[in-house]
């Protein structure tokens, strides 16, 4: 029988605050403590967006956490796609977002109300230096943990084309939006949302041809910026967009084929990642943390309970985890279908992931279904 005392959990971010106060939750006796390298307060991006039902997993869970979030989130009902040559609504597809520091605020407060102890500014050089009966990798997608037992977690990482920067607007745009618009060197795409009253997440995208065309790999960030709220000045009514480490990268594909390695365990970008297309990042994260934990309160042996998280956990989490990656590679192409009419091309966006029917397309967006039928029965 292996007996768990002490867990220790690698990174700060939504899934290692949350795996803490799961544990102090429902493993009372169990000692938990919670490092992050970057200090107190600092954190990357912007927004974190969910798609409108994603957190019921949250409110049946834990619905004192869930209540502490809710207040705090921008929500809506419809999305919008811009095209040069029209905008189409889609009916029916809600959204809702919140700072991600904001949601970084709100589960350390409820992790430090169950007496978690974090230490933040704190760098791990070895894993072997925390010294716990569990340690729990929520590290990220440059995973200590991962790295250090990369032959036991057998990890593949390769990268999506498309090149994109995660910047912030002061524009609080209606609706979860995405602009699309063609210019002289290239097409190039924004994902942009509200997450707080007077700010939203602006994200630009573009193909391999059209980043090298505009020479974003040798500008710095302010510049980019400039330019950038300059391209989307349309949209961005005229205001600048706001940097927080908002270089050009390549989305990675991460997948390890294992999540448990001895007494190490893996939750979140450490061990896969999803395309920011399908907004489920974080939700996977937290998601991963209420597998492993509950696993560990299920089996009294520590081993069967990891045992119990791996043989569960990684075949649920794939399924969206595809998704994302056939949504990531629908992206790889936007310009081409640029060329559609704004309701075909709409429609094609819907259909990306492989996850929607056309019955379930009646469903969900019954306005935007009846008017794309429309235009097929009339060839417009």
């Amino acid at each position: 029988m292996s007996e768990l005392k002490t867990i220790e959990i690698l990174g700060g971010g939504p899934g290692g605050l949350y795996t803490a106060i799961l544990v102090r939750r429902l493993l009372p006796d169990v000692k938990v403590r919670v490092t992050e390298q970057n200090p107190e307060g600092a954190t990357f991006g912007f927004g974190v967006v969910f798609s409108d039902r994603a957190l019921d997993f949250l409110k049946a869970d834990d619905p004192e956490t869930h209540e502490l979030i809710v207040p705090h989130m921008e929500c809506w009902r419809d999305m919008t796609l811009n095209l040069p040559n029209g905008s189409v609504t889609l009916d029916g597809v809600g959204f809702t977002a919140v700072g991600r520091l904001e949601l970084i605020e709100i589960l350390k407060g409820r992790a430090r109300d169950l007496d978690v102890e974090i230490r933040f500014g704190t760098t791990v050089r070895t894993v072997e230096e925390l010294g716990a009966d569990l340690v729990v990798g929520a590290d990220g997608l440059n995973s200590l943990v991962r790295r250090s037992f990369e032959g036991q977690f057998k990890p593949t990482l390769e990268y999506f084309d498309n090149h994109f920067a995660w910047f912030g607007a002061t524009v609080p745009f209606d609706t979860l939006t995405q602009t699309f618009i063609e210019t002289d060197k290239g097409p190039l795409n924004a994902h942009h949302y509200r997450f707080a009253p007077g700010r939203s997440t602006f994200i630009v995208e573009c193909e391999h041809e059209t980043y090298k065309n505009y020479g974003f790999d040798r500008m710095p960030e302010d510049v980019s910026a400039k330019l950038c709220s300059q391209l989307f000045g349309d949209v961005l009514q005229g205001t600048e967009l706001i940097t927080n480490k908002s270089m050009w990268r390549q989305f990675p594909r991460l997948w390890c084929e294992n999540w448990v390695a001895g007494r190490k365990v893996l939750l979140g970008d450490a061990v896969h990642t999803a395309h920011f297309s399908i907004g489920s990042g974080t939700r996977l994260a937290m998601e991963d943390a209420i597998a492993l934990v509950h696993a560990l309160k299920d089996h009294p042996d520590l081993d069967d309970a990891l045992a119990a998280y791996q043989a569960g956990r990684p075949a649920i989490a794939r399924k969206i985890v595809d998704a994302a990656n056939t949504s990531a590679t629908w992206y790889e192409s936007f310009g081409l279908k640029m060329r559609l009419p704004p309701l075909a091309f709409a429609h094609d966006y819907l259909m990306r992931s492989g996850r929607i029917t056309e019955e379930r397309l009646r469903k969900i967006a019954p306005r935007f279904a009846a008017e794309y039928a429309n235009a097929q029965a009339t060839g417009g």
